[in-house]
């Protein structure tokens, strides 16, 4: 049994001061089966804890069915075996780059604004949600023998509000539901986010990636006394797909976190090790300073130029960091463990079979519902990921107008009696030629995440305002989805009509077969689909996520524990155009961030 507590001025393990050496590492975007591997690295890195959020809509996509709630506890299982303290941040809302910021689509769908709010229905689906969590949480508290030390209330609320009853009611709610350990918020170094999101009696922490002693400086004019802390040093950043790689000089980060330690702060990395947003769970934001502009998709990969890369190597930062941790950690630190490896050489897969995206919507998809009046939303059929298509009929004889979706969230291929007729966007959302009538227009829309961050979190997907021909409203419009997790359901290839050889500029469905040997296990391999445009891929039934050519992210992550030894299939979702009728796979990316230089210890 052991007790932690937050005092005046140091937080204390069994009375003593203690300092958090913390590094953030989501269950959830790493195989199960490489989670030691990668706490271990956290370890040989100088770190003595860990911290994870929890993402509610992974755990209960639809209202009442729950999946795999227990996958946090094992994690903390593991944390515990390897010698980590662990941080929980519950949530319900996480923002972490993570679809809905963590909310499931049909608790946004229902309660809109009033999430995040002391609204009763809002409050009661959380307390449903906590009371199947938080059993995996409580039994791991450290006066139990376990590793959990801390529990977050909320995520940086001072970014979004100033609701403090609601505050005080969740922080109420995890006691009744039995935390003991101590509680904190975490908020940008701002006056304003601090006061908004920070609650009387329970411990404030910072989020910043540099000027610690300034950042801490407004935390202390807010909280005279009690322990300082950066919940989130963010050692590297996220990257949207259009948009430039984003890096952060190591040694630069080093100087950072040693202002941090200098001004007697505890801290916890984010990212220590990002991993991977796979089965499309990746996030969106809203360009502007104020979350209001265009959306811009988080990409699949989620490495943060993090210490840890992606595929678990150590990067040039790990050792600078672990260069000035050695000196805080206050015992040697441990070895590296093996570093994973990939394939030795790079396959070529060909795809030898195709079937269109209409066929594969007929096998997978939901029932076409009946004529409505509107569009229904994502939120309405109630679909999380994955995509629509919205079909209508344009009345004639009648001469060619523009053909507008308005409101259109995120993207559409648009097909005229049949023929391909255009991609649209929600800033580019009319047809380029006119459409004259009688026409059947099909529309398929998919999101490419929702928003995560800021005051449009929880905005419906799909055609949230019409279908438009000139000014005139198209009525009688049908919808029918397909679900990204329709193809984890079991047999859901054999429900598909596959024919015919892959063909470069389609849509579909593709698969092919390859070979490998020793990549398996702890290790790694690297997809690339060089020529294609837009989609998903699965590997042996596991979906890597979300490929997208115009960048920045080229290669798909592939963990070693997806792969078989011999005999391994991929199957590739193309929604705009096809490339050459082959992926390949490889040993993965580069270390980002180069060699190690003299920071190595």
């Amino acid at each position: 049994m052991a007790d932690f507590t937050v005092g005046d001025d140091h937080f204390r393990l069994n009375g003593e001061p203690v300092r958090l050496l913390s590094g953030a590492m989501h269950y959830f975007r790493v195989h199960e089966e490489q989670w030691e591997h990668r706490l271990t690295m956290l370890r040989a890195m100088g770190l003595n804890c860990v911290e994870t959020y929890v993402p509610w809509n992974l755990h209960e996509p639809r209202q009442g069915r729950f999946r795999d709630v227990g996958a946090l506890g094992r994690f903390l299982d593991v944390a515990h075996r390897v010698g980590l303290m662990a941080i929980v941040r519950p949530g319900p809302y996480i923002c972490a780059e993570w679809e809905n910021g963590g909310l499931p689509a049909w608790v946004t769908g229902r309660f809109g604004r009033r999430v995040r709010t002391r609204d009763a229905g809002y409050t009661a689906a959380v307390e449903r949600w906590f009371g199947e969590l938080l059993p995996q949480v409580v039994q791991r508290q450290i006066t139990g023998g376990g590793p959990v030390i801390m529990v977050q209330v909320e995520n940086e609320y001072g970014s979004y509000g100033c609701d403090r009853v609601h505050l005080e009611e969740l922080a109420g709610l995890l006691r009744r539901c039995g935390v003991t350990v101590p509680l904190f918020t975490s908020d940008g170094p701002e006056d304003h986010m601090l006061t908004g999101g920070s609650v009387p009696g329970i411990a404030a922490t910072a989020n910043f990636g540099s000027g610690a002693r300034e950042a801490f400086g407004v935390l202390r004019r807010h909280r005279p006394r009690g322990p300082l802390m950066c919940m989130e040093f963010w050692c590297g950043w996220f990257e949207h797909w259009g948009a430039e790689p984003v890096v952060r000089d190591p040694a630069e980060t080093a100087g950072a976190l040693r202002e941090i330690l200098e001004c007697g702060a505890s801290v916890n990395v984010y990212m220590a090790h990002g991993g991977t947003s796979f089965a499309g769970w990746a996030g969106a934001n809203r360009a502007g300073p104020l979350q209001d502009g265009p959306l811009v998709a988080t990409v699949t990969s989620y490495d943060y130029d993090a210490p840890v890369d992606e595929y678990g190597r150590p990067t040039e930062k790990f050792w600078q960091l672990r260069k000035v941790l050695a000196e805080y950690a206050g015992e040697p630190l441990p070895d590296l463990p093996p570093e994973p490896v990939g394939p030795a050489r790079p396959v070529r897969v060909v795809l030898t079979q195709g079937a269109p995206l209409a066929g594969v919507l007929e096998a997978l998809g939901d029932p076409e519902g009946p004529e409505c009046g509107v569009p229904p939303t994502f939120e309405d059929l109630d679909v999380d990921r994955g995509l629509v298509r919205y079909r209508v009929a344009v009345p004639g004889p009648r001469q060619p107008y523009p053909l507008r979706a308005a409101g259109l969230r995120d993207r559409a291929v648009v097909y005229v009696d049949g023929v391909r007729a255009g991609v649209l966007t929600e800033e580019d959302d009319t047809l380029e030629e006119p459409v004259a009538g009688p026409a059947e227009v099909e529309l398929w829309v998919e999101s490419l995440g929702r928003v995560n961050y800021g005051p449009r979190l929880g905005e419906p997907k799909g055609i949230t305002g019409g279908v438009l021909h000139e000014r005139q409203f198209l009525h009688g419009v049908r919808a029918r989805a397909l679900r990204l997790d329709a193809f984890e359901e079991p047999g859901a290839m054999a429900r598909v009509r596959f024919g015919g050889v892959a063909e470069a500029g389609r849509t579909g469905l593709f698969r092919g077969s390859f070979e490998v040997a020793g990549a398996a296990g702890t290790g790694h391999a690297g997809l690339e689909l060089p020529g294609w445009t837009r989609g998903f891929v699965w590997v042996n039934g596991f979906c890597l996520g979300r490929y997208w050519s115009k960048g920045p992210q080229r290669t798909l992550y592939v963990p070693g524990p997806v792969l078989r030894e011999g005999s391994n299939e991929v199957w590739v979702l193309e929604l705009e155009e096809a490339g050459a009728p082959f992926v390949d796979v490889g040993p993965g990316a580069p270390v980002r961030t180069g060699a190690p230089g003299d920071a190595r210890v």
